[in-house]
């Protein structure tokens, strides 16, 4: 490779280092230009899969201020730049490598930071961003109906519920009382077991 393209490539990797919040190198000695086909379409569409020269990609690592990617750059390399999820491009690698098992996942940094293999196939058995945060909107969408809920309630009601509660954490300590707890508990459900007279005989004594 003559100079002006050994420096061409250098800045073009490099710059794929800046901008890639997510970098995984591989070994693909082995996989045909089909498999590498289908692999770089496994990654998603927010991830690039390139072959690489090794002393080209240590340069260009340099060159962005990466550290952590020479001890991965050894043998036939191939990197995976990710600038979406790094959690499908982890099972995109993950699915491929069982169904092709010469592809061999080396390492990588996420976020600037170095992970091994073990730790990428882990990333890869989490839930993608997008069914956390479905998942986070749930669970906030749930405590925000049980708040309604007790202020929607007649003021009686709902300081019952609060004493009731308020009881409960005293009996049984703070530490004993989860926040999951105390949202699972409606004020119709905290007033069930209440004697139905309990009302009638509050209002007797208030007109007495």
């Amino acid at each position: 490779m003559a100079r002006p393209d050994k420096a061409a490539a250098v800045a073009e990797l490099a710059g794929e280092l800046r901008n890639s919040n997510a970098v995984v190198l591989t070994e693909y000695r082995g996989l045909s230009v089909k498999q590498l086909t289908e692999l770089r379409r496994s990654l998603g569409a927010n991830a690039s899969y390139t072959v690489v020269k090794n002393t080209l990609t240590k340069l260009a690592a340099k060159e962005a201020g990466v550290t952590g990617l020479d001890d991965y750059l050894v043998g036939p390399s191939a990197i995976a730049f990710v600038k979406g999820d790094p959690v499908e491009a982890a099972k995109g690698l993950r699915d491929f490598a069982k169904a092709n098992p010469v592809l061999v996942v080396k390492g990588g940094l996420f976020d600037g930071e170095p992970v091994s293999s073990e730790q990428i196939t882990k990333l890869a058995d989490l839930e993608s961003r997008e069914v956390l945060l479905a998942k986070l909107a749930g669970a906030m969408k749930a405590s925000m109906q049980n708040a309604a809920s007790l202020f929607a309630a007649p003021l009686s009601k709902t300081a019952r519920a609060v004493d009731a509660l308020r009881a409960q954490v005293e009996a049984r300590g703070p530490a004993e009382t989860s926040s999951e707890e105390v949202e699972a508990r409606g004020p119709a459900e905290t007033t069930e077991s209440e004697p139905a007279g309990d009302s009638d005989a509050a209002q007797e004594k208030d007109e007495g």
